[in-house]
């Protein structure tokens, strides 16, 4: 039986009170994690549509000959996605229950909870007279109100937006410190739920990042070439999160996540922006603790804090300047580990998609008012992700061009080692040790035959091992990011600088993770090949085996293995000497290589002799294929070895129960997507809707990893999706009581 990984980076934009609606989607994306968690530890699902997802991966693996584990490791948000993405990585990080929240949302995510007891009107009189202009203003009228669906649902709305309209003008109507408050509230509840295991394999770390913008900005280095430096102002913050693939109690600390949270949604106009200074009141007035308080701020706000000034630091909603964050998702995909064959997926969910400015001929030029509106707000937001899904693509095209040379040039190389080894009495009996001189055998002939241009290719490597090493350093002094690069900087002067002579050599056998993680993926990619026409049962404990070893490979990597190191890496410029020294005997290649080599002898004993040839050949012939590649991938070298794919979860996307996008399901876009503050009925049905719509593109989404000849119907899926659908509905019922006549509708249409 195969295995795969179905991996999800989610990218979940802002959208305001569509919040709730992602909260649906969000909801869903849990489940399913449930369900595989549950799926492949043996045990039952926990009800709803955990149950229909479940047994979807059953029929995967019985029909498909695959079995397929789904894992949610990598959420990046702004603004309302932001707090959902912080939500639900603390459910699957800690196992907590994501139904607290629901319910959170659905009593608390309203005008009426919202608001700042100082910004409401003063009496029920208060500005009356002001309430057609403020309607004109939003581009509104009473008549807007009177078209809505149910008198009740009208009641509901035309009430609360007077009393929001005629709340405190010229400043932020809701409340900073109630919203901080709402999500303590929300986290502490979640703490408090029943608790289930972690959601992603042991040593898979899940990583959280969250957009923040800094409304003052603050100063970072540039280099330049004259002036050798400049000073820029930058306002993008980027604030992370990660449980490096070891169960805890929490992602993070609470007050972290809070901070993150309210930080990412301060949306301009409706609440005030965030101070350090907010969240410290609403602490100490809860006496809650926050005794890594200051080990905090300097890693979220490091530059503010390198001056003193973290507390006084502004922040506002981190859609305004990204509002789509793929950026630190794909950074992220540097460090991930691999145990398996991996399907990547980029999920970004989309609450509102298309045209946001529609100007008819009839509308002729914007007004002053609607253009400076735009400008500052919605254009900035609205901006598509093509750069984003353009790096991607790019990404994903280096790695299809690799997978065409490697393929092209592999009888070329088999050929050079069949000329190498072809008389060596024992290939076909490896051992450890034989495959370890092979393996040195292999690599000077390659550079023999390689000639010159294996200079220019050794070089290569070197830098990208200090451009790893740096990173490494990076990580272990507790920094992202290091301005002008000054610790690869500290490591490349004392780096050896003749690529082909014995100092480098040694250098590269201490340090160079990338070339042993790329020749067990090119190894993994050639059994892959081989599983395609064999049984693939045959094969496990060699795709144990290497994964196992690429495992090792990876995780000394991270920075978290190395801690011991942290003194060291603070203080390594301008001399990197001595840590690495301490860095070298930290990751122990050498050991890691002997056992490498033992797992591969092992498995590879084990094959009979057609299985056995093809992948010797491949695995000696590595220096071969490294030699043409590696310049392809420009030094990177990659950690997930397969294309990447980009799936969209959006109202447009999701048509089997109701075509028409979020015009026909939502009610949260009306009034500038502030709809649902004001109805709890709106914020049911888009919780609903969200649901449905999460449900529906997630079974797409897992059917489309099946072989295509094993695929699903198209009657079977819709089958699914009905199921998953009532479902919904089930638990649903006797929550949702402000909307049963959808509720009855939608059983209706779904027959």
């Amino acid at each position: 039986m195969r295995e795969k990984e179905l991996r999800l980076a989610l990218v979940c934009y802002g959208g305001i009170s569509l919040a709730v609606y992602m909260h649906g989607i969000t909801k869903e994306i849990w489940h399913l994690a449930r369900a595989s968690h549950a799926y492949h530890a043996g045990a039952d699902p926990v009800g709803g549509t955990a149950m229909v997802y479940h047994a979807l991966l059953g029929e995967i693996e019985e029909r498909g000959d695959l079995r397929l584990r789904v894992l949610a490791d990598i959420i990046a948000g702004a603004s309302a996605g932001g707090i959902n993405g912080v939500f639900l990585a603390q459910a699957i990080a800690t196992g907590q229950s994501l139904d607290p929240l629901t319910d959170l949302w659905l009593a608390s995510a309203d005008v009426e909870a919202l608001i700042d007891p100082a910004a409401a009107p003063a009496s029920r009189f208060a500005k009356v007279w002001a309430l057609p202009i403020a309607w004109m203003a939003a581009g509104r009228s009473a008549e807007a109100v009177d078209d809505l669906d149910e008198a009740a649902t009208r009641d509901e709305v035309r009430a609360k937006l007077s009393h929001f309209v005629r709340s405190r003008w010229f400043e932020p109507p809701f409340g900073g410190a109630t919203f901080t408050g709402l999500l303590l509230d929300a986290l502490t509840a979640m703490a408090a739920s029943e608790r289930g295991p972690r959601l992603l394999p042991a040593g898979q770390p899940l990583d959280l990042f969250v957009t923040v913008t800094d409304f003052a900005g603050h100063p970072e280095r540039l280099a330049l070439n004259s002036p050798s430096e400049v000073v820029e102002t930058e306002h993008r913050i980027v604030i992370g999160f990660s449980d490096g693939g070891a169960a805890a109690d929490t992602l993070a600390a609470m007050p972290d996540l809070v901070f993150a949270a309210r930080a990412t949604s301060s949306f301009p106009g409706a609440f005030p922006p965030f101070s350090v200074g907010e969240l410290d009141r609403v602490l100490a007035d809860r006496a809650i603790d926050w005794p890594l308080r200051q080990a905090f701020l300097a890693r979220a706000l490091p530059r503010h804090a390198a001056a003193g000034q973290a507390e006084r630091a502004i922040l506002i909603d981190g859609s305004v300047l990204a509002n789509a964050p793929f950026r630190p998702a794909i950074d992220a995909l540097r460090e991930r580990p691999a145990r398996r064959q991996i399907d990547r997926r980029f999920v970004y969910i989309d609450p509102s998609p298309g045209m946001k400015f529609r100007l008819s001929a009839q509308q002729g030029t914007p007004g002053f008012f609607q253009t400076i509106l735009g400008a500052l707000s919605e254009l900035p937001r609205q901006q598509p992700i093509r750069d984003n899904l353009d790096a991607l693509a790019d990404r994903s095209r280096r790695v299809e061009r690799l997978a065409a040379i490697v393929e092209a040039i592999r009888p070329a190389v088999e050929t050079q080692v069949d000329m190498l080894f072809g008389r060596t009495l024992f290939l076909h009996r490896p051992t450890q040790k034989r495959l370890a001189t092979w393996r040195r055998r292999a690599q000077a002939a390659a550079a023999a035959q390689a000639g010159y241009g294996f200079v220019a290719y050794g070089h290569l490597k070197l830098a990208g091992v200090v451009d790893l090493l740096g990173r490494i350093a990076n990580g272990i002094a507790g920094e992202r990011l290091d301005p002008g690069q000054r610790r690869a900087e500290a490591i490349r002067a004392v780096t050896p600088g003749d690529a082909g002579g014995d100092a480098a050599i040694a250098f590269l056998r201490r340090f160079d993770t990338g070339y042993r993680i790329r020749r067990l993926r090119l190894l993994a990619r050639r059994l892959g090949e081989l599983e395609e026409s064999r049984d693939p049962g045959s094969l496990g404990s060699m795709r144990d085996a290497i994964y196992d070893s690429l495992a090792a490979y990876l995780d000394a990597q991270l920075s978290e293995p190395h801690a011991q190191l942290t003194a060291a890496a603070k203080a390594m410029r301008p001399d990197a000497t001595n840590f690495l020294e301490g860095l070298a005997a930290s990751l122990d290649l050498p050991r890691l290589d002997v056992e490498a080599d033992a797992r591969l002898a092992t498995a590879l004993a084990g094959l009979d002799r057609d299985a056995r040839r093809p992948l010797i050949l491949a695995y000696l012939g590595f220096p071969f294929f490294d030699a043409a590649t590696l310049p392809l991938l420009q030094g990177e070298g990659l950690d997930e070895f397969d294309a990447i794919r980009v799936d969209r979860i959006a109202p447009d996307d999701a048509v089997a129960i109701r075509p028409g996008g979020a015009e026909a399901t939502l009610k949260g876009i009306q009034f500038s997507n502030f709809g649902a503050f004001f109805s709890r009925a709106y914020r049911e049905n888009d919780y609903l809707w969200g649901r449905l719509h999460g449900a529906e593109r997630l079974i797409d989404i897992v059917v489309s990893t099946m072989p295509s000849p094993a695929r699903l119907g198209p009657g079977r899926v819709s089958a699914i999706k009905r199921r998953a659908f009532l479902a919904i509905l089930e638990e649903e019922q006797a929550r949702l009581t402000a909307i049963q006549p959808l509720i009855a509708s939608l059983r209706v249409e779904l027959g």
